[in-house]
């Protein structure tokens, strides 16, 4: 690759791209057909007989169907899915001064459920390509301390499950699975989600199963952990009898009319993630040529690959960012610093060896989103592709 300062940035326009030019980054508006479906199921819980707004039949037939189709025992919604990161790291017995390895590269609530706990964030580095967390880095850095590791899928990028799996059982330490933005996406023919000892998904509006309005799930094959889950998310109680607490737990309920939407368009899950899919090869396709001339992109086909955020690479990110909004087209930096660098969590950084991660650091300095949304069309696609190659031309 050149070096960003091989070469200067373009000149932005002076003129702004018309409206059938530009291509948003997000897409925030909900189609005119689920803003209909969201009115009718407001109503319908609205006026129902039962008046349950919360934890009601529609979240526990939104459980059970999530959970057949992940092919797990048990999948329990919480209100968000920081919430469930939170739960899942209570379940599998996170405490005080105990040590969780999460990714330096990813989002503020991976280290902050931690702290949130008592416990201590130990940042493993990434791989540079990938950007999701590096299993031998990640073992490295357990001690007697570690009760748990948090591989997070990033971006269009599963983590290496088995590797990651294979280190945690041989070291004695739980898995919890962060597949917040890797909804409908599988490794080796097994679900995002399911390979931990808990995992979970997020349903934020920005994610492939995203709604309007905060939400999550937690998966779970081991009925006891998923038990404790139920009870954490509801302030200890075990939704038979009230007031009695079995443990001190959170208030991360799940929203009745949210439930009710979200089952309303079930069967539209797999077909939402496969046009993120379908933008995402448009793209690929597109862009191996320009490898050699210095732009990244995301490794092509279907194992292992999540689509949540498309992100290119390239040492010269600012000049490209700068020319795409020239052009009228919207790009992302997400986590421009790696987390143990933020002055959140510099505390947890380390010390000599231990606080090198080249990795998180080349990907935080060279990531960048483009457009990937379910109102983007063809023509933005291509047309986005466009203005990325003129760049490297």
């Amino acid at each position: 690759m050149t070096t960003e300062t091989a070469r200067p940035a373009p000149a932005r326009s002076t003129a702004p791209a018309s409206d059938d030019t530009a291509v948003p980054y997000a897409h925030t508006r909900l189609p005119d057909a689920e803003r209909e479906l969201l009115r009718e199921v407001l109503y319908e819980v609205g006026t129902d007989p039962e008046q349950k707004f919360i934890l009601g039949r529609r979240t526990a037939e939104l459980e059970r169907r999530l959970a057949d189709r992940a092919g797990v025992c048990d999948a329990v919604a919480c209100a968000s899915g920081t919430g469930a990161l939170t739960l899942a790291l209570r379940a599998v017995g996170v405490a005080p001064g105990d040590e969780v390895i999460v990714p330096a590269f990813g989002a503020e609530p991976l280290a902050a459920t931690v702290l949130g706990l008592g416990a201590v964030p130990v940042f493993a580095d990434v791989d540079p390509v990938t950007m999701v967390m590096d299993p031998a880095d990640a073992e490295s850095r357990v001690t007697e301390r570690t009760r748990a590791v948090v591989p997070a899928h990033t971006f269009t990028a599963m983590a290496d499950m088995p590797a990651i799996l294979a280190f945690a059982r041989r070291r004695g330490i739980a898995v919890v699975e962060d597949a917040a933005v890797a909804q409908g996406a599988t490794l080796g023919g097994r679900a995002a989600g399911t390979w931990g000892d808990v995992g979970l998904y997020s349903f934020f509006p920005v994610k492939p199963f995203g709604m309007p309005g905060e939400g999550a799930v937690v998966l779970s094959d081991d009925a006891e952990l998923a038990s404790l889950v139920r009870r954490l998310r509801n302030h200890g109680q075990d939704g038979v009898r009230r007031f009695v607490h079995h443990e001190v737990g959170y208030n991360s309920r799940f929203d009745e009319v949210l439930a009710g939407f979200q089952l309303a368009r079930l069967h539209r899950a797999d077909g939402m993630v496969a046009r993120r899919a379908a933008i995402a090869e448009q793209y690929n396709a597109r862009f191996a040529a320009l490898r050699e001339r210095g732009l990244l992109a995301p490794a092509p086909g279907a194992d292992g690959r999540c689509h949540y955020v498309y992100a290119v690479q390239t040492v010269c990110r600012d000049s490209l960012a700068a020319h795409l909004a020239a052009h009228g087209i919207g790009s992302r930096v997400y986590y421009p610093v790696p987390l143990p660098r933020l002055a959140a969590f510099a505390a947890y950084a380390g010390e000599g060896a231990r606080a090198r991660r080249p990795g998180a650091e080349l990907a935080s300095a060279r990531h960048l989103a483009l457009p990937l949304h379910l109102n983007l069309t063809d023509r933005q696609v291509a047309r986005t592709a466009d203005v990325v190659g003129a760049f490297f031309d």
